[in-house]
């Protein structure tokens, strides 16, 4: 049993070494970096004055929503990566080798991971540069870190599995960024509920970007409640339940 560990294990090194590799040559890392900048001088330099006459700190109201838009560029990323080996066929020869059932989709999830962990990191930066703090310590530093990965994470298992089922690349990626476009306008992330008109009020609140924009607002400012940390909870548990069989399932099935 320990050698079939490490067997697995260093299965799961050399493919998450090889897309990881792959992901640096093809400048996908450099793009993880670019992705925060470009929302971050997009959004803050035409708004901030605008939200300041509101009262509002500009830079911090908007990095959770930068930092939850970069993910989502992680989600079309493992996306594609999964509809690249499974219209290669990559997929179907890793299964008739004897490698671990789980390592291949493991594996490109970690690789997403690195690519998460690399924009976090420049989005943080970034977000210093224009005045984004963390006020409420290094637990509550830690706490916004954490949950911004395993959004990424949770994301981009579900898009894995679209991935190894369409084995299109290219629609894929546009399939994604429209859902992504209408959920990340439509929230609270950008603006405040007060921007939007009366009736569409109610959606903006409460759809899941918006419950996680105000979660990681919290955390970088004087710490997140369990009464506003729960929903967001409940969305991302409930986001993991469907994904993760679905992944699964998609990344071991035979095409």
């Amino acid at each position: 049993m320990p050698s079939a560990r490490l067997s697995n294990f260093a299965q799961w090194r050399a493919l998450t070494g090889r897309i990881v590799r792959t992901m640096a040559t093809k400048g996908e890392l450099i793009v993880a970096v670019v992705t925060p900048l470009v929302f971050t001088v997009g959004f803050y330099l035409p708004m901030r004055y605008v939200m300041k006459v509101s009262g509002i700190d500009y830079a911090q109201f908007v990095m959770p929503i930068i930092v939850l838009q970069t993910m989502s560029f992680t989600m079309m990323s493992n996306a594609q990566i999964a509809a690249f080996e499974s219209m290669t066929g990559l997929n179907t020869r890793m299964q008739t080798m004897p490698i671990g059932a789980f390592v291949p989709l493991v594996s490109r999830i970690s690789a997403g991971l690195v690519r998460s962990v690399t924009s976090l990191i420049a989005a943080i930066v970034f977000g210093h540069v224009i005045g984004f703090r963390f006020s409420a310590g290094v637990g509550q530093a830690v706490l916004f870190c954490v949950f911004s990965l395993g959004v990424g994470t949770v994301l981009a298992i579900g898009a894995d599995a679209l991935g190894c089922l369409t084995k299109s690349p290219e629609s894929l990626s546009q399939a994604l960024t429209l859902p992504t476009l209408i959920f990340g306008m439509l929230s609270c992330g950008f603006v405040p509920e007060g921007g939007f008109p009366q009736w569409i009020r109610p959606f903006v609140r409460n759809q899941p970007i918006s419950q996680l924009s105000f979660a990681m607002r919290d955390m970088a400012g004087a710490g997140v409640s369990w009464h506003v940390l729960w929903v967001p909870l409940v969305w991302l548990g409930g986001l993991a339940v469907c994904f993760v069989p679905l992944a699964i399932w998609a990344s071991a099935r035979r095409s």
